[in-house]
Parts: structure tokens; sequence; C-alpha cells
């Protein structure tokens, strides 16, 4: 669960909005420290093939969609993501280069 300015959101009700958009192959969201609201949502993406996608697109797309506070801040355009042997999405590994990138 993210826990942004006393809201709590729960990544994977944003994950399956993020899925309904016909560019999005895969999503996956979580939360990052910030130092006014806690943490801050941030997702990655894997678009379709030959599917033209922007971080913005996606902002604009879960605006009125979903509550302000689930939208996420960071959206990051990914070619692949990181995965354990069986399949599972390593969240830690995206949270970890976030916060890298952001620093």
């Amino acid at each position: 669960m993210i826990i942004r300015g006393g809201e709590n959101i729960y990544p994977k009700e944003v994950e399956e909005f993020l899925y309904t958009h016909p560019a999005v192959a895969q999503a996956q969201v979580f939360g990052i420290p910030d130092d006014k609201l806690g943490e801050v949502v941030c997702a990655w993406i894997v678009p379709k093939q030959s599917a033209d996608l922007e971080p913005e697109a996606i902002r604009e797309f879960c605006k009125g969609q979903i509550a302000h506070f689930k939208v996420p801040l960071h959206v990051r355009l990914k070619e692949e993501l990181p995965m354990t042997v069986t399949g599972k999405p390593q969240k830690f590994i995206m949270r970890e280069e976030m916060i890298k990138e952001l620093a």
C-alpha cells in the first residue's frame, strides 16, 4: 500500500486501471519517498509493440477517471520490467532505480 498525504492507495487498483489504456502491455505501480507527502505514486509501463505512448498521455488518461491522489506523479516507459525467475515483478528494484534517478 502507498500512503500519500494520509490517503491509502492500493497499487493493484491503479495498475488495473492502467491496463484499460489501449497502448499499455504491462504496468507496475509503486510508491517512492517524498518529503512533503510521505510517498508519491510512480508507474512503470511497457507499451504494446508499435504503440506511440508518452508519459504525459498516461497522466492525462488517468485525470478525471481515478482520484487525483492516485494519478502517478512519475511515469516511466520501459522496454521490460525487472522480474523474478518465476515471472513476478520486482517492485523493490523499480523503487530503488526511481529513487536513484530522482536524487
